[in-house]
């Protein structure tokens, strides 16, 4: 017993030790900063490894004892603390700079505190196409951590602009995402990233948020600097052309390395639907966007119909519960999906299948006004697409199709197609004498297309099953 005890006291006393050097290093980076002479463009070589061993462990407030145990590697890597000096904004441009009490609402909208902040994973994280005049020229890049959610939105909506969003591509075909250039990777994310936000901001105004050279103000002792957070201007614009143009005009802050791109992105849809109506958006169920899971931010499903429909209701189900299974009033409300979007969501879990616990997604999200859909499928976000845009207005279509499928990983060479017949024979006769692992046997994304066409076969076309 005293031995745990002694254990315990050292860990507290080592993470009291980390917290002082961490005050300490705040008052004198206070003192340069009021000196003028805080670094721009400043790279600091460590170990990959170590820096990101550093930032989870302080982020999931948790001493950084597992650090001592990583080796150091011969071979440095450059890795950017801030955004590069070429990425920064001038303070003359025209934006809002952030005040204190919104930065801290900001912070509290995003983690519940004020003292999280974002990790590596995410400050490392921006939107990287795929090599330009490829077969996978349409592709983003896809992070393995918590911003992947927020990358597959985004890469839905670019699908959505080279399939149905060019005037100069009146037949929609899978050619369309073939041999993109690099001009029209970034016209089609600025086209995205606009879509998003001109929906939160319910089609009436967005804001884009974007980092200057200068810092806006001096925080507040319960608050803890990240470096960028603190430099931020808040441009918003009334018009959605004026949105795409300026998004494509400072293009480079969101899909440059450094340029904490998925970060300003999501910064620019809070300030988009703005913090009070997020905050009524909200149930009792939901007071914040992101969950803190094993040292890394994943968002929690009020951010992906944000994303999505642009209301950040908590649940998946079609409008608002007022009751329970039972029929008796519930004491608050339930919110859910109020209207048809653009891009679809499809949800498949195994382990919570097994455990008949998996939640039911309303028709809302599974028939979207578009074929294009973000799957979540065993907590790993992905893409389903189709070309044919009444495959979701003509019940005829569904007879037999094809679905595209892409899951956002480089070691994806080619988009996938799928074979979807509805009408022939149901699925399970043809695997009844498949034996061993249920992934085989039941391919996580087949079960994916079934929550919304029962019982198809899927056809894989050569394509070995995986995910």
């Amino acid at each position: 017993m005293d031995d745990g005890v002694d254990s315990t006291d050292n860990t507290s006393s080592e993470l009291d030790d980390i917290l002082q050097q961490i005050a300490d290093l705040d008052k004198w980076r206070e003192i340069f900063n009021s000196r003028g002479l805080e670094l721009q463009d400043c790279v600091v070589k460590r170990p990959i490894e170590k820096i990101k061993a550093d930032e989870d462990s302080e982020d999931s407030s948790r001493p950084a004892t597992s650090a001592q145990h990583i080796s150091v590697q011969s071979n440095l890597l450059t890795v950017p603390y801030s955004i590069p000096h070429t990425l920064a904004v001038s303070p003359s441009l025209g934006g809002q700079p952030l005040s204190p009490e919104i930065a801290v609402n900001l912070r509290k909208i995003l983690f519940g505190n004020t003292f999280h902040v974002f990790n590596y994973e995410w400050k490392k994280s921006f939107f990287k196409f795929r090599e330009p005049f490829s077969d996978m020229s349409y592709a983003l890049e896809a992070e393995r951590g918590g911003a992947r959610a927020i990358q597959m939105v985004v890469q839905a909506h670019i699908i959505k602009y080279l399939l149905f969003g060019r005037q100069m591509n009146p037949e929609c075909t899978i050619q369309s995402l073939v041999d993109v250039g690099e001009k029209e990777q970034r016209k089609a994310l600025a086209d995205a990233l606009t879509d998003i936000l001109w929906t939160a901001g319910e089609e009436q105004t967005a804001t884009v948020s974007l980092v200057t050279s200068e810092r806006c103000f001096t925080p507040q002792l319960d608050y803890k600097m990240d470096s960028f957070t603190e430099r931020l201007q808040l441009f918003t614009f009334k018009k959605k052309k004026d949105v795409t143009a300026f998004i494509y005009e400072h293009i480079q802050c969101f899909k440059e390395e450094g340029s904490h791109g998925i970060i300003l992105f999501l910064y620019s849809l809070i300030f988009s639907r703005s913090i009070d109506r997020i905050r009524a958006d909200f149930d009792f169920s939901t007071t914040y966007l992101l969950n803190l899971t094993l040292g890394n931010f994943v968002c929690r499903q009020a951010l992906l119909n944000l994303l999505l429909t642009g209301r950040a209701s908590p649940n998946i189900f079609n409008g608002t519960l007022l009751n329970d299974e039972h029929s008796k009033p519930l004491a608050h409300p339930l919110h859910g999906v109020l209207t048809r979007s653009d891009v679809g969501y499809l949800l498949w879990n195994r382990e919570q299948f097994d455990h008949a616990n998996l939640p039911q997604v309303g028709s809302m999200l599974k028939t979207p006004k578009l074929p294009i859909w973000v799957c979540n499928i065993n907590g790993t976000y992905s893409v389903l697409f189709s070309p044919n845009r009444s495959l979701l207005s003509d019940w005829k279509m569904e007879h037999l199709f094809y679905l595209y499928f892409y899951n956002g990983q480089p070691s994806q060479s080619t988009t996938t197609m799928l074979t979807i017949d509805t009408h022939s024979h149901h699925w399970e006769a043809g695997n009844n004498d498949i034996q061993g692992d249920p992934e085989k046997r039941f391919p996580s994304v087949e079960m994916t297309i079934r929550t919304k066409w029962e019982g198809a076969v899927i056809d894989w076309n050569g394509t070995v099953p995986f995910f």
